[in-house]
């Protein structure tokens, strides 16, 4: 996306392009941006991640920092970053993530900030465009690894539980769940209940399988239980969703009698190069958001819509979290296929 940007400024706008590093924490801290010219993007289409540096733990409207005495506090650092906009003298500020990365964008535009946004995350979970760069590319490493399981549970007679993530949209888990040839997908859209795996592991049994592939995502939870979340010591990270497929898997494994083996895939579908959907949407949506910036459209994101490029309200993209719609085709074709999604 960097790269289309900096290549269509270039050749169609002589305007000067900032870096800003680590995300917002770049426009906090001093000495954290560069002039992005052509020499800085060239051969990094295949590589994955971002060459300007990300993070999760710099909101400026609740910047958590450490006191001499230890204690952890949250501030209030957003007046600071728009002064900072202005001492760079930027014309626009190029937001790209997920929902927190433009929710934060979007409360810059409203103080006055000339924002636009790009959606970026593999969690799919941004309305009001088909799909988001970066989910197909962690899409294919999820699939691949439910390919790569099959050959042991098979092997072995065991019953495997493959967490994936995707946060409180189900996207990643029942694609891939479809994909990759899983039996049982559980995802935060539906409430699971442990007997409804159960039994359709029972079910394949009786039907001559001696293993069962279930893939969980990270946000699932059981009927009227709670989400699971990783332990963390650090009190300036945020809350990380893990630990469920765990959960599940100690719990039908000792009901059933079973051997069962978890796969946390974690970071691996962040990384590795991109897929050439997530190459070909990149470079569309780093172009269009320039022409957005050169029709002043500010509080607007990129979108794709079909066959098209589009912009749309950054407020209405945030609203609410994109989840998997229970009445779409994917729901239908998985429950055609005698799929289990724990509800039944």
């Amino acid at each position: 996306m960097i790269r289309a940007v900096v290549k269509r400024v270039v050749y169609e706008h002589n305007w000067e392009l900032v870096g800003i590093e680590d995300g917002f924490e770049g426009l906090i801290v001093p000495g954290r941006t560069r002039q992005l010219r052509l020499a800085d993007v060239r051969g990094i289409l295949p590589r994955g991640g971002t060459i300007l540096g990300t993070t999760n733990r710099a909101n400026p409207f609740a910047y958590c920092v450490r006191t001499e005495d230890g204690r952890v506090v949250t501030q209030d650092v957003s007046q600071q970053v728009a002064r900072r906009v202005k001492e760079l003298d930027l014309d626009a500020l190029v937001v790209i993530g997920g929902d927190g990365s433009l929710r934060i964008g979007q409360e810059f535009f409203e103080m006055g900030v000339p924002v636009v946004g790009v959606p970026k995350t593999i969690d799919n979970d941004i309305c009001l465009t088909d799909v988001t760069f970066g989910y197909d590319t962690a899409l294919d490493t999820a699939t691949e690894a439910i390919d790569k399981l099959h050959t042991t549970a098979e092997s072995h007679h065991r019953i495997m539980f493959v967490e994936v993530m995707g946060r409180e949209a189900g996207w990643l888990a029942l694609e891939s769940g479809i994909a990759g040839g899983a039996d049982i997908m559980l995802i935060p859209e539906i409430p699971f209940h442990l007997e409804a795996v159960e039994a359709k592991i029972r079910a394949r049994e009786r039907q001559g399988a001696r293993f069962s592939i279930a893939v969980v995502a990270e946000g699932a939870r059981q009927v009227d239980g709670e989400r699971v979340y990783q332990p963390d010591h650090d009190p300036l990270a945020p809350t990380r969703l893990g630990g469920i497929a765990e959960w599940v898997a100690r719990r039908v494994g000792s009901r059933l009698d079973r051997e069962v083996r978890t796969t946390v895939l974690g970071h691996i579908q962040r990384g590795g190069s991109p897929s050439a959907f997530d190459r070909k949407l990149a470079t569309f949506f780093g172009s269009e958001v320039v022409e957005l910036i050169a029709r002043r459209g500010w509080g607007r994101m990129v979108a794709l819509q079909g066959s098209d490029i589009v912009p749309v309200r950054i407020a209405d993209a945030v609203r609410q979290v994109k989840t998997v719609p229970l009445d779409g085709y994917r729901m239908r074709t998985a429950r055609a296929l005698g799929l289990c999604l724990g509800d039944e």
